[in-house]
């Protein structure tokens, strides 16, 4: 037993773990961020803003206030929609008064699950007007245009899979 002690603090003495911080942002930059990495970095460092991703299309901002108000005092839920249907379209950005509050939010919420889903949370530099609308040709987000397997949370087919159903469904009923 001592030598176990022994080995679990030299381990933390030199800074390593085996347990991930849950409180850190990805690597993931935004593409259409005007700014240096440098400036990236220093906004995510000073952010109470959080980017939360794969919801379910019918996950409701009462439902999102309910759980990310656990991890602090929320200031605001701006929803993801379509930029087509204006509809939600699986995201949203989570704005906390502090810093410390969404970094306990990316603890404690980040990898749970809301309506079935497991709910994915990071760091954003800040909301800003626009954001709210998906970048996704057909309006939602990108990652559904591609998608192929059929997720009812999501809206069913993804785009260019849906497009592809509609069409072989025409060619079958035009047949007969």
């Amino acid at each position: 037993m001592a030598l176990a002690t022994e080995i679990d603090s030299s381990l933390l003495s030199d800074g390593f773990t085996i347990v991930p911080r849950l409180d850190m942002p990805s690597t993931y930059k935004d593409h259409q961020y005007h700014g240096s990495s440098g400036q990236w970095n220093d906004d995510l460092a000073r952010s109470s803003t959080l980017y939360v991703g794969n919801l379910s299309f019918y996950t409701t901002e009462e439902q999102i206030y309910e759980v990310f108000s656990k991890a602090g005092e929320i200031k605001r839920i701006i929803m993801g929609l379509s930029r087509a249907t204006k509809t939600p379209c699986g995201f949203c950005f989570v704005e906390y008064y502090t810093h410390a509050d969404a970094l306990n939010c990316m603890k404690y919420v980040n990898g749970t699950k809301l309506d079935d889903r497991i709910v994915r949370t990071d760091l954003d530099p800040g909301f800003k007007e626009g954001r709210q609308f998906g970048r996704g040709r057909s309006g939602g987000q990108v990652r559904d245009e591609y998608r192929q397997e059929y997720d009812e949370g999501r809206g069913g087919w993804g785009h260019m899979r849906s497009k592809q159903e509609d069409g072989g469904e025409m060619a079958q009923d035009g047949g007969f």
